[in-house]
């Protein structure tokens, strides 16, 4: 049953009124993580009345969390996420159905947890989850909804909606998880957490209610440092290949190459434009000696200039991630798929196989 009053600002809307605001009353919705993500996503899905909220999460409530992880209060540090969340909705509003477990999803369990559930929403903080929750809404077919953020970055998209694309047609495979910096390692500015967690649950809302455009086959990413939003597309692959729609004009298809692969092409002959795409303080750090320094992947295209367009590009980052994300805006730019190749282990993997290629400070 819709509660008119408590709803009213969105039932004013013409295109969700009572009867989208009805659908999102009957919605079940499970949320992965109660942390950073998890509480915006948690807190405006509970506010906008969906029916039935499913929280998981495994992890307890320490004080750094605080800075962006704003469903919780200083008085439960060292609680539980999943029970402070559900505490959090019932508080707002008693009438949401709410289950929380204090379990980590796993292979083991993630079918018969996400199973029932109309949409999932990705507040987790690795990437191992991410390809399970891919794995499994894909089985079950069910769409989710993807945010992740990195320092000053964020990134928002849905897969498995309606035949759309998955997480693993934008990111193949993932980099060894050692490789991945977390949020105590690298740092996170905490409103962005609260803009693409907002975001991820705007998403949430036109799929349950059937309006907008959902960021299906559509990459959103956001740098609050200079308030710079792109959009970027890909497309399902088909056998390893990226299917063309007649109306596109970018090739998204572009290569993965390991370390040691490359330096043999590279010994054989290759000669490849070999740019680095991490942060300058990174590069100042450790750098492989063949590699230019180009800019921050997210300020690729500023230096599109620099990057010819007559030669093979070997783009490198830390593990292989946010390369992948400055070649999908020089495609998107223009660029040729085929003569683009991301190190997909990074200078990591480089390190380890050639540690005397490294430059250190």
């Amino acid at each position: 049953m819709v509660d008119i009053e408590r709803h009213s600002r969105h039932i004013l809307l013409p295109q969700v009124g009572v009867e989208g605001q009805s659908k999102i009353s009957k919605s079940k919705i499970i949320c992965i993580g109660a942390g950073g993500l998890g509480s915006p996503i948690i807190q405006y899905l509970a506010a906008a009345g969906v029916g039935q909220l499913t929280i998981i999460d495994d992890d307890k409530i320490s004080l750094s969390n605080l800075q962006r992880q704003t469903i919780h209060k200083t008085s439960e540090v060292g609680k539980f996420k999943a029970k402070s969340a559900e505490k959090f909705i019932k508080s707002l509003d008693p009438n949401i159905s709410v289950t929380s477990h204090i379990i980590r999803l796993g292979k083991d369990n993630a079918q018969e947890i996400i199973s029932g559930h109309h949409l999932v929403v990705d507040g987790t903080d690795n990437l191992d989850t991410r390809y399970l929750i891919d794995d499994t809404c894909r089985e079950l077919n069910i769409p989710w909804v993807y945010g992740s953020v990195y320092r000053f970055e964020g990134q928002v998209s849905v897969f498995n909606y309606k035949g759309g694309p998955f997480y693993r047609d934008l990111f193949p495979s993932p980099p060894p998880t050692e490789l991945i910096p977390s949020c105590s390692e690298a740092g996170v500015f905490g409103a962005i957490t609260g803009l693409i967690g907002c975001l991820q649950a705007s998403e949430v809302i036109k799929i349950i209610t059937g309006i907008g455009l959902p960021l299906s086959g559509k990459l959103l990413v956001y740098n609050v440092l200079n308030s710079e939003q792109k959009i970027l597309n890909f497309e399902k692959l088909a056998g390893g290949h990226v299917q063309k729609d007649e109306a596109s004009q970018n090739d998204l298809m572009f290569s993965q190459i390991t370390s040691s692969d490359a330096k043999k092409r590279i010994a054989d002959g290759w000669n490849p434009y070999f740019i680095d795409v991490r942060s300058y303080n990174e590069w100042e750090v450790a750098r492989i000696s063949l590699a230019e320094y180009m800019c921050p992947h997210d300020e690729i295209l500023s230096s599109i200039s620099k990057i010819p367009k007559d030669r093979d590009i070997l783009v490198h980052c830390r593990s292989g991630m946010r390369s992948q994300i400055a070649i999908m805006q020089l495609i998107n730019a223009g660029y040729d798929g085929e003569k683009m190749y991301n190190l997909k282990d990074g200078i990591i993997g480089w390190a380890e196989s050639s540690p005397d290629d490294i430059i250190q400070g």
